[in-house]
């Protein structure tokens, strides 16, 4: 039976790609997480991993060679998907170095494991349509050939991250491919990210627990926006439709608005009518990679994928995870 391995399995995308794999194929799944990553994410496949169905949970830190060793040889996987990475922008700016090292470094370290061990797995280095920063409207909507522009700690580090799999597969003939994922969420999303903060918000005004006041950053920046669970069947295509290594992809959604009208948008999901908007200058990006609507017409061409869950769809799903959430807990911090 085929085995994939999951780095960084605890994540929204990592489990969501967990729930795909298991209903959609019959590969044994080992997702890699640290012994202190929170399991939330993963609660549902809790029973599966104790029952050792199809579900194996592995300790791994991409900053740790050994455990890298240990988790690649335990799972000897046919697929790998490399998600696990420090993936929030803002926090990049006050913590670059975490960031390059476990992005960069922690890449190289993985990719240097399946080599060590002369492994031969399909392998998916996930890097981020962040690569892309600051670009020009002449050159939107984005393809894959367009110049990088960095506009953040944590852009640079996926820019070190997609080059790695590139030269991998190109110097030692591994079966990597790249993926640069535009905007993608839905439940589970982590509440450092735009719609997941306002999202959350909006769940704790409607419960009473904090005044009716968004706090917001820049509202300007345009988006196209894409659903996880689009996001993750994605990836499964990836490695299973003709896979090409050392290619490039970018992959994203249909809708495309402001973050603002995507605001816009939660509020009017909402019980109540008198939220109003804050801006406070902390949530301001020194640099904002504001124009980030892909061309994915390469990948969609390679393998017939294209998404099928709405914008609208998305949206009300994201409200309700965190409606479901802050009804469970007497305290959630605002991010």
């Amino acid at each position: 039976m085929p085995r994939a391995l999951i780095t960084g399995i605890t994540g929204m995308v990592g489990s969501h790609l967990a729930d795909y794999l298991l209903e959609n194929t019959d590969w044994d799944i080992y997702g890699m997480c640290r012994w202190r990553s929170p399991l939330n994410n993963v609660s549902q496949l809790l029973e599966r991993v104790n029952n050792k169905d199809r579900m194996f949970f592995l300790n791994g830190d991409l900053n740790d060679f050994t455990s890298l060793l240990h988790a690649l040889k335990d799972s000897e996987p046919d697929y790998i998907f490399h998600l696990a990475a420090q993936s929030f922008p803002k926090t990049s700016f006050t913590s670059p170095i975490d960031t390059l090292t476990t992005n960069i470094i922690g890449t190289c370290n993985l990719l240097e494991s399946i080599k060590t061990l002369d492994l031969n797995p399909l392998i998916h280095v996930c890097s981020s349509s962040e690569v892309f920063g600051r670009v020009p409207p002449n050159k939107v909507p984005i393809t894959e050939d367009c110049s990088f522009h960095p506009a953040s700690p944590y852009s640079i580090s996926k820019i070190g991250t997609d080059y790695l799999g590139k030269f991998y597969a190109e110097a030692y003939n591994m079966k990597i491919m790249v993926t640069r994922m535009f905007t993608h969420t839905g439940p589970r999303r982590g509440d450092v990210f735009v719609e997941s903060t306002f999202a959350k918000q909006i769940a704790l005004i409607e419960a009473g627990k904090i005044k009716p006041v968004i706090r917001v950053g820049n509202l300007n920046s345009y988006r196209t926006w894409a659903d996880v669970r689009d996001a993750v069947r994605a990836y499964h295509m990836l490695l299973t439709i003709n896979p090409i290594p050392g290619e490039a992809y970018n992959i994203g959604g249909n809708f495309s608005c402001t973050v603002k009208d995507m605001l816009d948008h939660l509020i009017g999901l909402s019980t109540l009518r008198n939220i109003k908007i804050r801006v406070e200058t902390d949530r301001l990006r020194p640099i904002d990679a504001d124009l980030q609507i892909p061309n994915c017409s390469k990948f969609k061409n390679h393998t017939g994928w294209y998404p099928e869950i709405s914008f609208e769809k998305t949206m009300i799903d994201l409200l309700n995870y965190w409606r479901d959430r802050v009804s469970k807990t007497e305290v959630e911090l605002i991010r």
